[in-house]
């Protein structure tokens, strides 16, 4: 046995960059399809090379790291790349305030993000990596692109947009700030112009239908995608205009409600608003309030500003009851929704009696909670089922009743549809911006809009475009690039001055990495037989609805068209928690309390960094950086790098006579290193809260330490092997490079993460010993294994030999201990 003096100290600053450079060197990560292997696509979320990586990121790239390194450990073939969101507007706002160009920040940012990531130790599929913003990606951008038009996806038309009147520009939703352009300080104004769009209301049904499939996705991510899509199936119908011959259509899902409809609000780009008004003296009054609405967003029109209407004057007939119905200009209708026309039922609808309200308009209730129930509390609109009073004919059926009763009389009047409605609309793909994949058309006077053709991809971004910002697309200003000729008749042609959004890029990204370097199609179809779908997607939840909404309808299209196996791209999704600053705030530059990375690795070591990270809280959950806690996890590795450095001999000398009876303290250990194999494991497969992961693996090691320093201990046990080598096996995927080292110094061939996953055997857990929680002042700081019944002070000695236990102690008085036996021991400490 080697003695504890005899110990060379571990030093992070050697062992981590040799390993990785091994690594590399083996080309130990890289991914090739094997007939036969179990595969598994992991991946994490397509990251933005903004610069700087800080600990909070580290925890999303850790997460990824360790469940790639376990599962290789477990046998199967695993594909694991990285690559970069490159284009978008970040970089172009960051050139204009630097004065250097877009593609010089951002691969200087790719340059350090790389090698933070590689500091970290992950083992990313690195010749894999893909820059979506180089011509070898966004060549299959625009392929893509044209695809999509081919099939009848991908169309253009007029639009509103964002536009800046001083600096003559349009205007991304990021840089409009409570109004006004975030450049000049100018009120933005809403203007129409030619707009690319993707038709995905086309797939809004098989997106929405999916949802229920994803049942390994989180339910709040699936809600929201279905409150997205927003599909109502109701009643369209019309009142008609009062001495006009014309008639306006509704949408309702409430056909219940009609009898209480005592107005109608329309939006102000209503196509009849016109005639509505004509000959009555609201007529100026009308036309100012609608051009006064103009200039507005949608979301200031519905969220922020106040209810707002002009009756124009003019009535509209009921279609069941005859009576007249003011019509009003509302700014809270919207043409884009539905028919751009609600019926107002101001006793059934919150935001119709606030409206009512405000103008003096007529509230009859027609629905009550049962019968004979009196009408609602005034200012409090009834939006329940209920059953229907003060409805002709239908008075005393149910809500559910009447709806189908009503309808199926309007339907048979010819004067209704059943109508499904959705909230979705179709994707604006156009950017008036220069950092983006150019759209792949020209507009030629003879022939109209054309498409580029495939062998003339990419079109390449020019490099001396004036990205300033100003005086509308900066590739209109590049007389090279914006003249060219038409594919077709050969003649003059207009390239499109947009470039594409940049959920473009992301909407396909995880299918170039099958084959990046394929210079003959966007990627093998068979390697995408073979990797496809992505098993396991992590990120963060604030890409719940657009990023992954836009991957879905992607790859339901390349389903269709025989690119990709199944409809759906991603199985099963998991969404990382943020780590905050030290002071419990999100960390930021401008809060002062961002930790580097490459700060946090210099100082600790990139395992005690990892470490840290998947045991400081539920890989969902929130949690600050905490300096003592991630000391007492550096603490925690150079006690397991003593521990088997000072018992290396017994990797070899561990040979006991077959038939030896245990010890009382090898039953002891043997039942410790099970418990944490199986613990880890059906944590691992299972919900994957690591942070319990880590904590069984300390566990284990607080047990080895006392095994170890027993004067029971035989000189050579097979069972202390056992628990040396489950140790390491067990800690590898969470602290690569220790570990790897440690193999190393054993004796031992090979790499450590790719032996196999160690089992358990369960009949080493027959036994009874319960696990008590531990806290200090009331937070979770680990677990001890006692024996049933097991008294304070037992329990309490236990959990001092615990590291974040011990941490949270160093230096305090124990001013009290509340144990609860055989569940929780909280220490509370001054």
């Amino acid at each position: 046995m080697t003695r504890h003096d005899d110990v060379p100290q571990y030093d992070p600053r050697f062992v981590e960059p040799k390993w990785q450079r091994i690594w590399e060197e083996r080309g130990q990560n890289r991914a090739v399809e094997q007939a036969g292997e179990r595969k598994f696509y992991l991946l994490e979320m397509l990251p933005y090379p903004s610069g700087d990586l800080h600990v909070g990121h580290a925890r999303n790239y850790t997460l990824g790291d360790v469940m790639a390194r376990f599962l290789r450990m477990r046998g199967y073939n695993v594909i694991h790349p990285m690559g970069w969101d490159a284009f978008g507007l970040p970089a172009e706002n960051a050139a204009i305030q630097r004065g250097i160009h877009p593609r010089e920040w951002t691969e200087s940012n790719i340059r350090n993000m790389r090698a933070q990531l590689r500091t970290l130790g992950t083992s990313y599929d690195w010749s894999r990596e893909i820059d979506t913003s180089s011509p070898e990606y966004y060549r299959w951008t625009q392929w893509l692109f044209l695809f999509m038009y081919r099939k009848g996806l991908a169309y253009k038309k007029e639009a509103p947009v964002n536009w800046c009147p001083v600096d003559q520009t349009v205007l991304a939703n990021e840089q409009v700030e409570d109004g006004l352009c975030w450049r000049c300080g100018s009120k933005v104004e809403q203007k129409s112009l030619n707009q690319w769009f993707f038709k995905i209301t086309a797939y809004a049904d098989k997106l929405l239908e999916g949802i229920d499939r994803l049942d390994e996705w989180p339910d709040r991510i699936r809600t929201m995608q279905r409150n997205w899509i927003g599909r109502s199936v109701g009643t369209t119908f019309a009142f008609d205009v009062e001495d006009k011959g014309q008639s306006i259509s509704v949408f309702t899902t409430r056909l219940d409600t009609v009898y209480g409809a005592t107005f109608l609000a329309i939006a102000p780009e209503h196509p009849l608003l016109e005639d509505i008004i004509a000959g009555k003296s609201q007529g100026p009054t009308v036309r100012a309030f609608a051009d006064a609405l103009k200039n507005k967003s949608e979301l200031d029109r519905t969220q922020l500003m106040d209810k707002q209407g002009v009756f124009t004057g003019r009535n509209a007939v009921h279609p069941l009851t005859g009576a007249r119905v003011p019509i009003w200009v509302t700014n809270y209708v919207l043409y884009g929704y539905g028919s751009g026309a609600v019926m107002g039922v101001p006793a059934h609808d919150q935001r119709d009696l606030e409206f009512a309200a405000k103008y003096g308009l007529q509230v009859t209730t027609v629905i009550v909670p049962s019968a004979g129930d009196p009408a609602p509390t005034a200012g409090t609109a009834f939006v329940d089922d209920g059953v229907l009073v003060e409805s002709g004919e239908f008075c005393g059926l149910t809500s559910e009743q009447a709806r189908k009763a009503i309808e199926e009389l309007l339907i048979e009047r010819g004067t209704a549809e059943t109508t499904v409605n959705y909230k979705l609309r179709d994707w604006l793909i156009s950017r008036q911006r220069y950092w983006g994949a150019p759209i792949p058309f020209v507009t030629c006077a003879r022939d109209g809009l054309v498409p580029v053709p495939e062998d003339q991809l990419p079109v390449l971004l020019p490099d001396n475009a004036p990205f300033t910002g100003v005086s509308g697309s900066p590739l209109e200003h590049v007389p090279s690039f914006i003249n060219t000729t038409c594919p077709k008749c050969g003649g003059p042609a207009r390239r499109e001055a947009e470039t594409m959004d940049t959920f473009m890029c992301s909407s396909w990204y995880y299918m170039r990495y099958l084959s990046p370097h394929d210079d003959k199609e966007p990627w093998d179809v068979r390697a995408a037989r073979y990797w496809a779908p992505i098993d396991q997607y992590i990120g963060g939840a604030e890409h719940a609805v657009l990023h992954l909404m836009y991957a879905r309808f992607f790859y339901k299209v390349f389903n269709e068209a025989g690119l990709a196996p199944g409809d759906e791209p991603f199985l099963r999704l998991f969404n990382q928690g943020f780590v905050l600053g030290e002071n419990g705030e999100k960390m930021s530059k401008s809060r002062g309390n961002v930790i580097g990375i490459d700060e946090a690795v210099e100082r600790y070591g990139a395992d005690a960094l990892r470490l840290f990270e998947m045991f400081a809280g539920p890989p969902a959950s929130e949690y600050p950086w905490s300096t003592t806690s991630i000391a007492g996890v550096t603490g925690t590795l150079a006690g397991i790098w003593r521990l088997v450095m000072s018992n290396a001999d017994q990797f070899e000398s561990a040979k006991a006579p077959d038939g030896r009876v245990p010890t009382p303290d090898e039953s002891e250990l043997r039942y410790a290193v099970h418990a944490a194999i199986k613990q880890v494991t059906t944590e691992m497969t299972g919900r994957r809260h690591l942070n319990t992961c880590v904590s069984a693996i300390m566990i284990l090691l607080n047990a080895l330490k006392k095994f170890a320093s027993s004067d029971a201990k035989p000189e050579t046990s097979r069972t202390f092997e056992e628990g040396m080598r489950a140790l390491l096996l067990l800690l590898a995927p969470f602290a690569p490079h220790i570990t790897e080292e440690l193999w190393e110094r054993t004796g031992h061939t090979g790499s450590i993460h790719a032996q196999p996953w160690p089992s358990w055997d369960e009949a080493a857990l027959q036994r009874s010993m319960i696990s008590v929680v531990v806290q200090v002042n009331g937070k979770w700081r680990g677990v001890v294994e006692v024996a049933p019944g097991a008294g304070e002070d037992a329990a309490f000695s236990l959990a001092k030999t615990v590291p974040t236990v011990q941490a949270q102690l160093a230096g305090k008085t124990v001013r009290k201990k509340v144990y609860v036996p055989d569940k929780l021991l909280n220490i509370v400490v001054g």
